[in-house]
């Protein structure tokens, strides 16, 4: 039999875990998830910027279908698709080429957001497509402008 005094030393120096394990524990645990936290919003971030990479390349394959469909038009006059990356696009849509660039230009600004906008320069039936957008979304600066520039060519 033990004795009765090794029993009583023995509660005395192992009572369970102290204050002090608990607040180290907790402030492991939080710091864990502060950095949990801080992936989960730069995951997002570039989940959003590839999403807008990704919706610029359909729309340079959306304007290059519709050159396409028009190919004899587009080629024997290349500049009837051929709009400067600042100019206006046309409105009122008079010609097929004009309908098709209207309806382009509006997609990359409800897609991509306000200062998106594209040119096309067509010479004969090679076209190179630019499309530039803001993607300080993506770089996690919103109050930094931050351009990025798609550039593909085509032929028709």
């Amino acid at each position: 039999m033990k004795s009765p005094m090794k029993r009583e030393l023995r509660l005395r120096t192992q009572r369970g875990v102290g204050i002090v394990e608990i607040l180290v524990a907790v402030l492991v645990l939080s710091i864990g998830l502060l950095g949990l936290a801080g992936l989960q919003m730069r995951t997002l971030r570039n989940n959003q910027s590839a999403l807008e990479r990704g919706v610029a390349v359909m729309e340079t394959h959306a304007i290059a279908d519709a050159m396409r469909a028009d190919r004899s038009a587009a080629v024997a006059t290349p500049s009837a698709y051929n709009i400067g990356i600042d100019d206006d696009a046309p409105s009122g849509g008079a010609t097929f080429a004009e309908e098709v660039l209207e309806g382009w230009r509006e997609n990359l600004v409800n897609m991509l957001g306000d200062e998106a906008t594209g040119s096309v320069n067509c010479e004969s039936a090679l076209c190179t497509i630019v499309i530039r957008w803001n993607d300080s979304r993506g770089s996690g600066d919103a109050a930094t402008l931050e351009q990025l520039t798609l550039t593909t060519e085509v032929q028709l």
